[in-house]
């Protein structure tokens, strides 16, 4: 055919195709047969600021728009879009801020499967929509309907080498500023940054200076949050970061001079205790397990502050015959408050109960020692990190453990002295939870039911049967870490808050510190609770530090120190770094997250196996530390750490007790000596052994008292669910500052301990 005659056809087809009406496409649109409710929205620029649909369907050589909105559909999608005939695209809504081409006619390409309809075009695409079309702006970062007080501070570079915040969560597919602001903000954190889309940062505001990090320009941060993509979530080493700007989410003091309180060298020691308590004699025991110390050690010692001047008269040489390493102790309820050691580390050790009938008074050497027979009196199954309390019926409840030596677990509890025909008790929960469950944390509740904590599980256990009553809802971790723990080898340390006359409130749990599995990164918050509320919750509250391998003791004016351990790792010998040589004050009577203080530091690195108990003049008795790390000494040195209250200078109160052996709701009188330094109150502290950041025995009360001139008039607690039967400091506080404390038991010996064991190599004091 000539080229003349070609040249008129092209012609006249291009004449005809300028003829097509406007509404050429979208008459060509209505000739589809679309799904119920779907229809054609027009034709859309594509790319201008990103793709206006977010998910690319393969490419089809038989692409129509039918086949299209399928796939959309059977994706979960409510619109579809087609483009450069072979393309097919869906998404829940048109993103980066899609704008209708100028006309209809630019979606010009036939789709590649029916060239009867129209797919889009060159940066042109055909959308069609299951009901009203959607229409998303280009993304930015987030400003707008943030959580709480959260304010978009910018876009900035990471650090200097290094990131600006540790604590990374990886939200692959649901990344938002709202979600990761709303973590950060539950764990206290007042600064957070989104990275690379789906990468989310908790820290603290003053993170981005030290890190090195400078502002950044807005188009650094240019990649789509993975869980909205209408936001932008930084981008490479960018970070979109928020600063809380609402009143604070924590409020640490910090004491200086005397109120931060302070560390004394008391005494060199002789050992290196693994378990230490306060005995009702005065005096106090310290237990070490085997090969710790020098080689001459016998195991045990006994410490008298009253003659801390002459070392060789303050120290007198106990003895035991098995490995205490890793066991539990407690103080009896029996009129003479002997100590009982349980378990231990290996062979015939696990099986080991020891008993220590307290004797002699400050400044009298007594003569008693561990008498112990495992071929006499043993536990049913032989354990490694057990528990152990007083119960409500005054027998000993121990709980959990390992076989020894790193062995299986003992999943049970048994009770003490064995009842007759009783075997142990099967817990499915410390089989599932192990082996990060032990040295579980045990109370008895004032509404009745035994309250205990493990790994970062909590429940209520009956009684009598043992079974489980309640459960309550997992501690929190870390922010990153849903998984940590606070018991042994994750270990934090835990208290009972204060009890208060009438005694009806419920029972409040703390729980301070722990570490993550894996990474081992230790805790930087406290966790609280009341179990016996009907809906039981965790309040968490940010600690200054990170803590893990921690103490925590009781003061007899309410509040609680929290000292020793390190900064990072887990409860085993060379597990753990960074000593934590700072001690902090918690006091619940003020608001939740400004209940810390931040008290004096030591100079000694107190790691794994260190202690800390109550001293009957008020101090904090600080021992211990073994941590074969190659870097810090096995500490012999004890400490004290003394409260402000015994700094200020004040006259402390005195008073004498005749009656020391208390039932329940009894009137107890006392002849007083005050000062005039305030409100007169009366705290009975529970007599505890310290180790492994568990204060077995720990019970803090205040009960009513009244006072006529000198006279005081304390009224003992009403039953054995607020006090459970044992032995307990009193101390009579003129304003801040207590007196020194006097023993007393409360609720008799209802087990009849003082009949057990029946063996010759026992001695009994009777009930």
């Amino acid at each position: 055919m000539a080229p003349s005659i070609l040249r008129s056809i092209f012609a006249s087809l291009l004449s005809l195709s300028l003829l097509v009406p406007a509404n050429a496409s979208a008459l060509i649109a209505k000739r589809v047969t679309l799904p119920t409710g779907w229809s054609y929205q027009g034709c859309y620029v594509d790319g201008v600021s990103g793709r206006i649909l977010g998910t690319q369907q393969p490419d089809s050589a038989t692409l129509t728009v039918e086949n299209c909105i399928a796939k959309c559909v059977a994706a979960g999608y409510t619109v579809a879009g087609m483009e450069y005939s072979s393309q097919c695209f869906c998404d829940t809504a048109l993103i980066n801020g899609g704008k209708k081409a100028a006309a209809d006619t630019e979606c010009n390409t036939a789709c590649s499967g029916n060239n009867a309809e129209q797919c889009g075009g060159g940066n042109r695409m055909s959308i069609y929509s299951k009901g009203g079309l959607v229409v998303r702006q280009a993304p930015a970062a987030q400003k707008t309907g943030l959580p709480g007080s959260w304010q978009y501070q910018g876009c900035i570079t990471e650090g200097n080498g290094a990131r600006i915040w540790k604590y990374q969560i990886i939200n692959t597919n649901t990344n938002t500023a709202t979600a990761c602001l709303t973590q950060c903000q539950n764990f206290g954190y007042q600064a957070s940054g989104l990275e690379y889309g789906s990468e989310c940062y908790c820290g603290d505001v003053v993170d981005i200076a030290a890190a090195g990090s400078t502002t950044a320009p807005e188009s650094d941060c240019s990649v789509t949050c993975s869980g909205d993509s209408q936001y932008l979530c930084g981008g490479g080493n960018r970070l979109s970061w928020y600063q809380w700007k609402g009143t604070p989410l924590y409020v640490w003091n910090y004491a200086t001079g005397i109120a931060a309180g302070q560390y004394q060298l008391l005494i060199g020691g002789v050992c290196i205790p693994l378990l230490t308590t306060s005995g009702v004699n005065g005096k106090y025991t310290f237990v070490e397990k085997f090969g710790t110390g020098e080689p001459n050690s016998t195991g045990a010692y006994e410490l008298d502050v009253s003659q801390i001047n002459n070392p060789s008269l303050a120290w007198r040489t106990m003895h035991v015959k098995t490995d205490v390493f890793c066991s539990a102790g407690i103080t009896l309820p029996d009129k003479v408050g002997r100590q009982i050691n349980i378990g231990g580390w290996s062979g015939e050790s696990t099986f080991g109960i020891r008993i220590y009938w307290p004797d002699g008074s400050p400044g009298v050497p007594g003569t008693n020692d561990w008498q112990e027979n495992v071929n006499e009196l043993s536990l049913q199954k032989g354990r490694w990190y057990p528990s152990a309390m007083i119960m409500t019926n005054g027998s000993i409840l121990v709980v959990g453990g390992e076989t020894g030596s790193n062995g299986p677990p003992v999943p049970s509890l048994e009770i003490l002295p064995r009842p007759a025909g009783a075997g142990v008790v099967t817990c499915d929960w410390l089989q599932r939870t192990d082996p990060n469950n032990l040295y579980p944390f045990l109370a008895i509740l004032p509404s009745g039911g035994i309250f205990v904590a493990y790994y970062n599980e909590a429940r209520i256990l009956d009684e009598r049967t043992f079974a489980t009553i309640k459960t309550l809802p997992n501690l929190p971790g870390s922010v990153n870490n849903p998984g940590a723990g606070r018991s042994y080898p994750l270990e934090g340390t835990a208290m009972l808050l204060p009890q208060y006359a009438p005694f009806t409130a419920p029972l409040g749990i703390l729980i301070c510190g722990g570490s993550t599995t894996g990474a081992a990164i230790a805790l930087d918050n406290c966790v609280s609770t009341t179990p016996e509320s009907a809906n039981p919750q965790w309040t968490l509250e940010r600690m200054p530090s990170q803590r893990v391998i921690s103490c925590m003791t009781a003061l007899p004016d309410g509040t609680f120190m929290i000292l020793n351990g390190a900064h990072q790792g887990v409860a085993g010998f060379g597990l753990a770094t960074s000593p934590n040589l700072n001690a902090v004050l918690y006091d619940p009577s003020k608001p939740v997250n400004q209940r810390m203080t931040i008290m004096a530091n030591t100079t000694i690195a107190r790691l794994y196996h260190s202690e800390a108990i109550l001293m009957q003049d008020g101090r904090v008795l600080v021992s211990g530390s073994d941590p074969q790390d190659g870097t810090h000494p096995e500490e012999y040195r004890v400490e004290v750490f003394i409260p402000p209250y015994l700094l200020a200078g004040k006259a402390r109160p005195s008073f004498t007790i005749a009656n020391k052996d208390w039932a329940y709701g009894a009137s107890i009188p006392i002849t007083a000596t005050l000062h005039g330094g305030g409100a007169v109150r009366v705290s009975l502290m529970g007599a505890e052994t310290s180790t492994h950041g568990n204060s077995m025995g720990q019970r803090t009360l205040f009960p009513a008292v009244s006072c006529a001139g000198a006279t005081c008039t304390i009224t003992a607690p009403p039953n054995v669910h607020v006090a459970p039967p044992g032995w307990y400091q009193v101390f009579l506080l003129d304003g801040p500052t207590p007196s020194s404390s006097t023993w007393v038991r409360i609720g008799g010996d209802p087990a009849g301990l003082g009949n057990w064991p029946n063996y010759p190599d026992f001695k009994r004091p009777g009930v």
